[in-house]
């Protein structure tokens, strides 16, 4: 049986809004925003054997927080014209090439005022309102080569620009763009891409695009089964330097692994530095979690000119995050969801066990080489946190983790806020959510101002 339709994976099937949410705990009441993620969230599946996860057109599911207090929760499909179509409804915008038009489930991210949900490989993105109704199609990066920004784009808090590494299925090259805070595109710059890499993430640094090519190519004759990647063996991985003024990029060869993605990156001495989360052999897009991809440093030593890759922490673990402010800088802190599946004997099918998630939150001090682990137990379904700096902002880690979790026993989600500081003490609140949120991929804290 494909467990990519079973348990808290499966898809939700309606679209609910609820107001002032039950909570148990105190919210603080620094915290004025939504906490918002995505992740697919498919309208129908036709073969579940065949089905694959990441394929599911996107759903958003949002909290908003004010006054110590959880004023609604809200999820919503984004309505790309198929998905407007099957629901019954009016089309809201028009795509350039409709072939090309999909409901985006990878992140939803605000830039400039307005609220988007992202995708990659030269898909749209869709503009989103703040009560999570989808306005249409978006131009948010969109350059005459037809690339657009990318779900990883990264926000630059010291030029308010938003940078993003953008690629497009079957092009030989990608696309660094930098977006003014008006929306409109700064800079477009082409990197060659010979080998037709899936270039899922990348990093800033203070002077440099840091991108990674790997083994995991396009491959177009592969497009009719819904996943056109094939990791090509006689391929190396290399990290690529790219400086932010201008210039020819600097390769950096490495052992052919995946990097899926980036904590953080930052410049130190004649180094660059660069912590990501590393898949050791091919991903398979059927058992996204089959990898068991870990936590890994490395250093770009430019007058050497060499890179070196060290083991930070080998617990299988993804969707790592870090306060954004410290984004492109040297940091001490980053988090990181940890999940190990388990099976157990099945009560009525003893041959058949089973299969669960046994879920943590992980948090790394990169200076004494700790990791806690912040537990909360099988078929819990913790995905990625999100890092909130509080209002005082006195340390690094001095804010509040935000995080999905599945409460088995109600059979819905809360949404629980832990305070970094006391990373695996009881939680400050938990919101109690009227529906279960499915795990998905990446989010984001929204802030009122």
């Amino acid at each position: 049986m494909n467990r990519y339709v079973l348990g808290n994976f499966a898809p939700v099937t309606e679209e609910i809004t609820a107001f002032d949410l039950p909570v148990s705990g105190k919210i603080p009441d620094d915290l004025d925003g939504r906490y918002l993620r995505i992740g697919p969230n498919p309208l129908g599946i036709e073969d579940a054997s065949a089905h694959v996860w990441t394929l599911g057109e996107g759903m958003v599911h949002g909290v908003r927080l004010r006054d110590g207090r959880a004023e609604w929760y809200r999820n919503r499909w984004v309505r790309s014209a198929s998905v407007a179509d099957r629901l019954g409804e009016p089309r809201r915008g028009q795509v350039a090439d409709e072939r090309l038009d999909f409901a985006p489930n990878v992140q939803v991210a605000g830039h400039g005022g307005r609220l988007y949900a992202l995708i990659e490989g030269g898909l749209a993105p869709y503009e989103l309102t703040g009560e999570l109704d989808t306005v249409g199609p978006a131009s948010l990066g969109a350059t005459e080569q037809g690339f657009s920004a990318n779900a990883h784009s990264k926000y630059d808090h010291a030029t308010g620009e938003l940078h993003s590494l953008a690629f497009r299925y079957g092009a030989d090259f990608v696309q660094h763009i930098v977006i003014g805070p008006d929306g409109r595109n700064r800079s477009v710059t082409d990197i060659e891409a010979p080998t037709l890499p899936y270039m899922h993430d990348f990093a800033l640094t203070e002077h440099y695009v840091v991108f990674y090519e790997s083994p995991m190519v396009f491959e177009p004759e592969r497009l009719a089964t819904g996943v056109p990647f094939h990791w090509n063996r006689e391929l190396p991985s290399r990290l690529g330097l790219l400086p932010r003024a201008g210039g020819t990029v600097r390769w950096f060869e490495t052992a052919p692994v995946m990097v899926g993605h980036t904590l953080n990156a930052f410049e130190d001495n004649g180094t660059v530095v660069v912590d990501v989360v590393v898949h050791p052999r091919p991903i398979d897009f059927a058992d996204v979690g089959a990898s068991k991809p870990v936590l890994e440093r490395w250093t770009v030593d430019l007058a050497a000119d060499r890179a070196t890759r060290t083991l930070l922490h080998g617990r299988p673990q993804d969707f790592p995050r870090l306060n954004g402010r410290f984004g492109g800088k040297p940091y001490r802190y980053g988090y990181s969801a940890a999940a190990e599946l388990y099976a157990t004997p099945s009560a009525t099918e003893p041959d058949r066990p089973d299969e669960g998630f046994s879920s943590a939150l992980l948090k790394h001090d990169l200076l004494t080489g700790v990791t806690e682990a912040h537990e909360f137990g099988r078929d819990a379904s913790a995905g990625e946190t999100v890092f909130v700096p509080s209002a005082r902002a006195a340390a690094e880690d001095d804010g509040y983790n935000l995080v999905y979790v599945h409460d088995r026993d109600r059979g819905a989600a809360d949404l629980v806020i832990l305070a970094a500081q006391d990373f695996t003490g009881e939680p400050l609140a938990r919101v109690h959510l009227p529906a279960r949120v499915p795990l998905g991929l990446h989010g984001s804290w929204i802030p009122a101002t």
